[in-house]
């Protein structure tokens, strides 16, 4: 029951969160142990904060939660390719798996790093889990403000 597709439709809806609010659709969750240990969507509008992404409020609300500066039995599922900045975010807390569903190529970390691996070398990596529902989110977001 508590698969990559179950956690990735929880990263869905902090997505949504972010939807309803008028950020950019991106969620995201920290799972250690089968267990959401943490939550974050964008948040960048409202709190006037380019680094408030997803991934990066969720990952403050995981070290937080567990006093610990590294996640290396964790897993982040999030909703969209992370961008640059959040893939050092990534690194630095030594996640030992990063979850995405769709790809990012305008803002994607793809679109600098090429092929070259930019999370801890001890990573894993899945990408495509629900990416058509989390993109279409996406595009639904940006049709609405055009």
């Amino acid at each position: 029951m508590f698969d990559d597709e179950y956690f990735m439709r929880q990263a869905l809806r902090e997505a949504q969160l972010a939807f309803e609010a008028d950020e950019v659709p991106v969620g995201a969750v920290v799972v250690w142990g089968n267990k959401i240990i943490s939550r974050g969507h964008n948040q960048v509008e409202r709190l006037n904060d380019s680094t408030a992404h997803a991934e990066m409020i969720a990952l403050t609300a995981a070290f937080n939660g567990l006093g610990s500066k590294y996640l290396p039995e964790a897993t982040l599922y999030v909703t969209v390719e992370p961008c640059l900045m959040c893939c050092g975010a990534i690194y630095w807390s030594k996640l030992g798996r990063i979850v995405y569903a769709a790809s990012d190529p305008k803002n994607g970390y793809k679109k600098t790093t090429a092929e070259n691996w930019p999370f801890h070398p001890k990573a894993e990596l899945t990408h495509g889990i629900l990416a058509a529902e989390c993109a279409q989110l996406m595009k639904d977001f940006f049709a609405r403000k055009r």
